[in-house]
């Protein structure tokens, strides 16, 4: 007999991902949030059904936020992970838990469904040896705030900063080039089911320097020349090295 825990697809022998994610969902609450992490592959794989599994979770709703994290955060791997969580219920009808000192008091999440949020927090985090990389407390209350703004739970002033509003009151989630991005059902569903935040976010927005267009062109073309002036310069040099030591082609 199979397993009841198999709801979306029985998943491979050689792969738990999606054994752990389906587990983890039969046990859910009819309110019920989860969050976890997984390894990259669990976002696009498509090897022995894994990626029908992960579009029937996608579609039956239950995909809340992904979060796409840096590689060297964890001291048993050097390879990246990422976030998953999920929700039973994204009606909003349910009474939001508390967010703990500092979040606001609960409140009801807001209606979500036919929504996903995916957030690129690649380039995050900073070097704290040769091999370790750790979050900051502000880009870790950047990703959980912008993560909490969206589903609307953020009730109490927070400073100002990218993926929330200003001032006091309920902050409104906005899309941030680079970083994050609330997709539809349909956009991912053009996108094959794979839930890897990089393929929506798009690229970040980059800042206008002031430099009329005219101006950096020629200083970026002199700037081209000297480059190639000094390539030259190294090439003749390693050959004059060549020559000396007698392998002269």
């Amino acid at each position: 007999m199979m397993d009841q825990r198999w709801q979306f697809g029985v998943p491979p022998a050689g792969n738990a991902n999606f054994a752990w994610v389906q587990h983890i969902i039969h046990h859910l609450a009819p309110t019920g949030l989860a969050g976890f992490v997984l390894a990259n592959g669990s976002m696009s794989s498509n090897q022995a059904g894994e990626g029908e599994i992960r579009g029937n979770i996608i579609e039956a709703d239950l995909v809340d936020c992904m979060v796409a994290l840096p590689g060297q955060l964890f001291y048993s791997t050097q390879i990246p992970a990422c976030l998953w969580f999920l929700a039973r219920d994204k009606s909003g009808k349910a009474p939001a838990p508390s967010l703990g000192q500092g979040w606001g008091e609960s409140r009801r999440f807001r209606d979500r469904r036919g929504q996903v949020l995916l957030i690129d927090a690649r380039k995050l985090g900073r070097m704290v040896d040769r091999t370790h990389r750790e979050l900051t407390d502000d880009e870790i209350a950047r990703i959980a705030g912008t993560y909490h703004t969206w589903r609307g739970t953020l009730a109490s002033p927070l400073p100002p900063g990218e993926g929330r509003g200003e001032g006091t009151g309920t902050f409104e989630y906005q899309d941030i080039p680079g970083f994050c991005k609330s997709a539809t059902l349909e956009d991912i569903r053009k996108h094959g089911y794979v839930l890897t935040p990089g393929r929506y976010v798009g690229a970040e927005a980059q800042g206008d320097d002031g430099e009329p267009f005219a101006e950096k062109m020629r200083r970026l073309t002199a700037q081209l020349r000297e480059q190639q002036v000094e390539a030259q310069r190294l090439d003749e040099a390693i050959w004059r090295n060549l020559r000396e030591l007698g392998y002269d082609a």
